[in-house]
């Protein structure tokens, strides 16, 4: 985990394209907010490992969105729930529940159905607040930490320095 947390901050401040710390900045938020005993949770984690995309980032995300998941499970039971008893769309639920294996993704579940279209929807304008994020960590924050003395003698620690190779090793 040590080297995960090292490693974002090291594509933070490097040369990474900003929008692929911001996709999984929006993913990491998405995966957290679903509940993990399903299916439907490994696909969409699986999925996304294989797009392009700072996996430090996305695996940070999930664990600090998982965090606050339960906070919000009233407001993605009511929209899962809101969407799962539209009654033009009973039949084609009705249907995929008949298919083997759909089942084991737990969709017909309203705070999985909520979760994932709360994910969906509030997918971009996270992006949008992670390239900001990222904008100003480059271009504000990253240097004013760099220079107070704190960091400084942060730095001169042994165990950093030995960090440090690590991740310039990579």
């Amino acid at each position: 985990m040590l080297k995960s947390i090292v490693s974002l901050f090291a594509a933070l401040n490097a040369n990474v394209n900003p929008g692929e710390i911001a996709h999984a900045f929006s993913c990491g938020i998405l995966l957290g907010f679903m509940p993990k005993d399903n299916l439907l949770w490994w696909v969409v984690f699986v999925f996304i490992l294989f797009i392009r995309i700072n996996k430090p980032m996305y695996l940070i995300m999930v664990l600090i969105a998982s965090t606050f998941a339960p906070v919000v499970d009233n407001l993605f039971d009511t929209v899962g729930y809101a969407f799962l008893t539209i009654p033009s769309l009973s039949g084609f639920f009705g249907n995929l529940l008949e298919i083997p294996f759909v089942g084991f993704t737990k969709f017909n579940n309203s705070v999985v159905m909520g979760s994932l279209l709360c994910g969906l929807a509030i997918y971009i304008p996270m992006y949008v607040i992670g390239r900001i994020l990222v904008f100003l960590w480059r271009k504000h924050i990253a240097g004013w930490i760099r220079n107070t003395h704190l960091a400084k003698a942060f730095s001169k620690l042994p165990l950093i320095a030995k960090i440090a190779d690590m991740v310039g090793d990579e």
